[in-house]
């Protein structure tokens, strides 16, 4: 059933003008981002109002969730949905939407980036440069390593571990294995893409790649045993999610030399903590989770936020839901 009775969206992220102008000509709206201090007391005045929440990278609560008794919907400007009470929403009948698919490309080159930045050490001697130590040519000591041709492990086969596999068998010709769920059929990677156990994956690639999404099968999947499987010299890439690592075993593996790198866009905390030691390690290249974060991409995830969050408050099937309390 489809309606046009105006209703109350509290945005808690900045959506694009264009974007928030399409949601005030339907209905009435509050933007307020609860990581800004001076916005917290307008977020929690907006709640028990709200029929429809837009936004991400904020942690809505089974307590926020129980002051928000109105609440028809949450549509999330994100694919992934770990900071969302998922059983909590579907037992209130709660729309929970997410953007899928537009983001895939960027994301798998982000990870693709990591692959061959922490193979050919590309910050370390962008540095070396940026700080004048450029004074001869360099020494095997600041060698890199090929990455054309090396075999590369995929944990996580959904859309952006197969986007990830094209650049890397296509562009690259790396043989790569990957581990997940089941075997998936993807056409232009037959012969070039095989399916294999989690530990047979670990013991023969040279690079491993995870992204994986954050659920109670992959929570701490990574830990000291799955590191102590890998190649000795193996390099290891995060773009998934932190929490999937247990980041003291990828530092003892760093430590000891069993892995030769490690290159990661997510971590168990976020913003890396100064204090963290994978901030400023020698074997590491970090990003501040950038994923998805360009400007094409980044406005298309808007985009479907909001076209998700508009059909769901008119009583229409949205895009992309996630979960649903039918």
């Amino acid at each position: 059933m489809v309606t046009n009775l105006r209703k109350s969206v509290l945005v808690f992220r900045e959506l694009p003008q264009d974007q928030l102008a399409r949601i005030r000509a339907l209905h009435e709206v509050t933007v307020a981002n609860p990581r800004k201090p001076e916005q917290q007391a307008a977020f929690e005045a907006a709640l028990p109002h709200a029929h429809g929440l837009v936004g991400s990278s904020y942690a809505i609560t089974p307590q926020l969730l129980a002051r928000a008794p109105r609440l028809e919907v949450i549509s999330s400007i994100s694919v992934g949905v770990d900071n969302y009470p998922v059983a909590a929403l579907r037992e209130r009948g709660i729309l929970l939407c997410h953007t899928p698919g537009v983001l895939t490309e960027t994301t798998a080159d982000t990870v693709f980036a990591l692959v061959m930045a922490a193979s050919r050490r590309i910050v370390e001697l962008a540095n070396h440069v940026r700080d004048g130590r450029w004074d001869r040519n360099i020494g095997e000591d600041l060698f890199g390593w090929d990455v054309h041709g090396k075999t590369l492990g995929i944990l996580g086969f959904g859309r952006i571990g197969q986007a990830v596999a094209r650049r890397a068998a296509l562009g690259f010709g790396m043989p790569v294995l990957y581990h997940g769920p089941r075997a998936v059929d993807v056409p232009e990677l037959v012969g070039r893409a095989t399916h294999v156990p989690l530990d047979e994956l670990l013991a023969r690639c040279d690079i491993v790649a995870a992204t994986l999404p954050l659920n109670d099968r992959t929570r701490g999947l990574l830990g000291p045993r799955e590191f102590g499987l890998m190649k000795d010299g193996a390099i290891f890439i995060n773009g998934g999610r932190g929490a999937t690592v247990q980041e003291d075993a990828l530092l003892q593996a760093l430590d000891s030399g069993r892995l030769r790198a490690a290159g990661l866009d997510v971590f168990c905390t976020e913003p890396l903590p100064q204090d963290s030691p994978l901030m400023g390690h020698p074997r590491v290249t970090a990003l501040p989770h950038i994923g998805s974060a360009t400007h094409e991409t980044r406005y298309a995830m808007a985009r479907m936020a909001t076209t998700n969050l508009l059909q769901a408050l008119a009583g229409e099937r949205p895009t992309a839901v996630y979960a649903s309390g039918a």
